[in-house]
């Protein structure tokens, strides 16, 4: 097969799509033949030599994948060859084939297009475990959420407005902005010119959000805190502004409110399992309804992945940026 390579860190040339070895099922592993996956943040920091994937993972990056079941691997129930599934990675996506752990694996959402599925594993994963397991984000509350515009923004404002809840955001520019008025959002801040904790207490009369999802780390971590209301939740998912920051514990005492950090990637098996699991229980009947859909900025080739990343870098997108596999 062929799968995108990465044999020294570096720019987006860094990416080599080359003949690979056939990745061979383990126990309690499915193969996939790959129809799509789709480019994330970590994917770039992998790229750049940031991010090594976890111990035994593949070497190639993809955190997600769409495609159809090829073979099963020892101890595998409750699948078929010929299944198209969706699924979320350690690694290995950029590819024409993948094994899956079969925890990790989603049926195709009805009414969902098969290349399209590949935007939904690690968004719906990320959003439902950070906004709804951990920050338990109830009817009524305020989400916050960074970066709006993004993967994980669009499906967090899906997910947020479908349980009845008010979805704040922010994002750098007017039409940014109007594509998440689009998916539900209530309460839109330009970053670029308006100070987030400032216009959040305007809307919501001086209280702040209930929930705040933040992919932008040290660099907001103060103004969120600010930004939280009372019994507020920060869960921090990203270090795109940094790793070290200073927290205002006596701030934080006075809300009583709680601060939250998780990555996806390296989680046990079983925790990514009972991830997935919730995520099929409570996201895919909304995605079945049409309540919640993939947002998809474009759609590449996989041998181009450079381009798809210097799309990524330029976060001039919306929603997902999806790789086209082609057929093995």
């Amino acid at each position: 097969m062929h799968a995108i390579t990465i044999p020294e860190p570096g720019g987006p040339e860094a990416l080599v799509w080359a003949e690979v070895p056939d990745p061979v099922p383990g126990e309690g592993e499915v193969l996939v033949e790959v129809v799509s996956s789709a480019v994330n943040r970590a994917d770039v920091l992998q790229r750049q030599g940031f991010y090594n994937p976890p111990p035994g993972a593949s070497p190639y990056p993809g955190l997600e994948c769409a495609g159809r079941i090829a073979a099963l691997g020892p101890g595998v129930t409750g699948w078929s060859v010929g299944d198209e599934v969706c699924g979320l990675l350690a690694g290995g996506g950029y590819a024409q084939k993948v094994a899956v752990p079969a925890g990790q694996l989603l049926p195709v959402p009805d009414g969902v297009d098969l290349t399209q599925a590949a935007a939904l594993p690690e968004v719906a994963a990320t959003v439902w475990s950070n906004v709804f397991m951990v920050a338990h984000l109830r009817p009524g509350e305020t989400l916050l959420v960074h970066g709006g515009s993004s993967g994980i923004g669009t499906m967090a404002i899906q997910l947020a407005k479908a349980v009845g809840a008010r979805v704040a955001v922010t994002a750098g520019s007017p039409g940014k902005l109007a594509r998440c008025q689009e998916l539900g959002a209530d309460i839109l801040i330009d970053y670029r010119e308006q100070d987030f904790v400032e216009e959040l207490r305007k809307a919501t009369d001086g209280a702040g959000a209930d929930v705040i999802l933040d992919i932008v780390g040290a660099k907001y971590l103060d103004r969120n805190v600010r930004a939280l209301a009372v019994n507020g939740r920060l869960a921090i998912i990203g270090l795109q502004g940094g790793a070290k920051g200073e927290l205002n514990l006596s701030a934080l005492l006075s809300k009583r409110a709680a601060v939250t950090a998780t990555s996806l990637r390296a989680r046990p098996l079983a925790e990514k399992a009972a991830i997935i699991a919730a995520v099929r229980e409570h996201v895919w009947p909304l995605l079945a309804d049409g309540v919640v859909r993939p947002v998809v900025d474009r759609t590449v080739p996989m041998a181009e992945a450079a381009e798809a990343h210097r799309l990524m870098e330029s976060s001039s997108h919306v929603g997902k940026i999806l790789l086209a596999a082609p057929a093995v």
